[in-house]
This record gives structure tokens, C-alpha cells and sequence, in this order.
């Protein structure tokens, strides 16, 4: 299965490697494709200003090659417009906030203020995770929720103490 990795599928320059790995993935079916799209998605995790058209080709590559990732997993029915979304929200971020700027702690926030419900924090990411994420949550926000992208600039921490447990030690 390691000629079907993620890492040989971004390295390939030809159709005709690329039309082989196709073939070659539908016969290995779901788990071989589980396995590319969480690669895939790591990818898009990590990647920084110096892959944007790598990743952007890859994603159009995957569309050609995979129209229909939803033979494989009805879940994965809009699995490329997710990527989409990320990759254009990540790309916003990574535009916006200049590579000397990235450094430290940042955190995402969901929150809607007109509701009750819990406000929602991802903390202590990098910056190229946090801008991840930050694409990652914009698919499913509804009306009035907010979303943000911040860095952290001041951190005050202390732990619970043992004695207030009620857990045995």
C-alpha cells in the first residue's frame, strides 16, 4: 500500500502515474483512501506559504482523479469542497498575518452571543494549525457565530489543587 501514500501521490508528474495510482486506489477501496484523505488533510494541516500552489494543485488533481470520493464513504460526499474551503481560509490566514507575526501561541474561538451554549476554545496551537482550524470551522458556522483566529499575547496559568479533588489518587 505504500505506493499508495500520500507523500508518492504529491510527487508524481505524470497522467499516466497518476491514472495507475487511480486505478490502483479503487481497487484497494475505503481503508486505502481513509488513509489519503487523513494524509491529505494533514497536509493541509501543515502546509506553509511556500506550498500554496502545491496544495492547490493537489486538490484540483484529487478532484479529477477522485470526482466522486463518495463511492468510497457516503461521508465523504463534499470532501472537496471542504478541502476547498480550508485551503481558502488557511491562504486568507497565511496572507493576513505576515511569517514574523506567526510565532507564539494562538487559539481558535467559536462563540454565538445570542446563545447559551459554551463558548467553543482551541488553545495553545501554532500558527499554521490554528490557520487550519480556522478554515476547518468555517464550513459548519451558522448564523451569528463567530469565528477567530487570534495569538495570544499574554498567559496567566495556574493548576487545580490536589487537595480539591474528589478523585482518589
Amino acid at each position: 500500500m505504500s505506493e499508495l501514500a500520500f507523500h508518492h501521490y504529491m510527487r508524481m508528474n505524470s497522467s499516466q502515474l497518476e491514472q495507475t495510482y487511480k486505478e490502483a486506489m479503487e481497487k484497494a477501496g475505503y481503508f486505502a483512501f481513509y488513509t489519503f484523505v487523513e494524509d491529505f488533510r494533514n497536509g493541509l494541516r501543515g502546509y506553509a506559504d511556500s506550498e500554496i500552489e502545491l496544495f492547490a494543485r493537489l486538490l484540483a488533481r484529487s478532484r479529477e482523479l477522485f470526482p466522486l470520493p463518495e463511492r468510497f464513504s457516503p461521508s465523504w460526499g463534499g470532501l472537496w469542497d471542504e478541502f476547498e474551503m480550508i485551503i481558502a481560509a488557511k491562504n486568507e490566514a497565511l496572507a493576513s498575518v505576515s511569517a514574523t507575526e506567526r510565532d507564539g501561541e494562538w487559539q481558535i474561538i467559536l462563540d454565538n452571543p445570542y446563545s447559551h451554549n459554551s463558548v467553543v476554545c482551541y488553545t495553545a496551537l501554532p500558527f499554521l494549525e490554528a490557520s487550519y482550524l480556522y478554515g476547518y470551522f468555517q464550513r459548519d458556522l451558522k448564523p451569528h457565530e463567530l469565528l477567530r483566529l487570534q495569538r495570544v499575547s499574554v498567559i496567566l496559568q495556574t493548576n487545580g489543587r490536589k487537595e480539591a479533588s474528589i478523585l482518589p489518587d
